[in-house]
């Protein structure tokens, strides 16, 4: 397999978690609570940069309703919302640090 080749099958794995996850932002939010442990709304916000409030919601709605989220909302004035992996999250997350590192280890690199 040519290095373009490759390059296009990597793609179509990324595009492939997407689909599975329903959304662009999905997977990048996974990846900043799972590997950054930035947890809290808008710190999350922040650092996706050109997501709206609104679409960041539905997004951490939905990764909730499909098991890989629990929020927590804190009392406190103001109010505070954070966000954790569940045990599906973890796995998931797992999974793709697996296939990241296998892919480094294993694919060469474009040049």
């Amino acid at each position: 397999m040519r290095k373009t080749e490759q390059a296009v099958e990597r793609c179509k794995t990324m595009s492939t978690l997407q689909k599975i996850l329903g959304g662009k932002w999905k997977l990048e939010i996974l990846y900043y609570i799972a590997f950054h442990d930035i947890r809290r709304f808008g710190a999350l916000r922040r650092q996706l940069g050109e997501i709206t409030e609104s679409s960041l919601t539905k997004q951490l709605r939905e990764l909730e309703a499909d098991g890989f989220l629990v929020r927590h909302d804190f009392h406190e004035v103001p109010p505070r919302v954070e966000y954790t992996l569940t045990e599906l999250g973890r796995s998931f997350m797992d999974v793709i640090a697996y296939m990241k590192t296998w892919g480094d280890e294993n694919l060469p690199e474009n040049k």
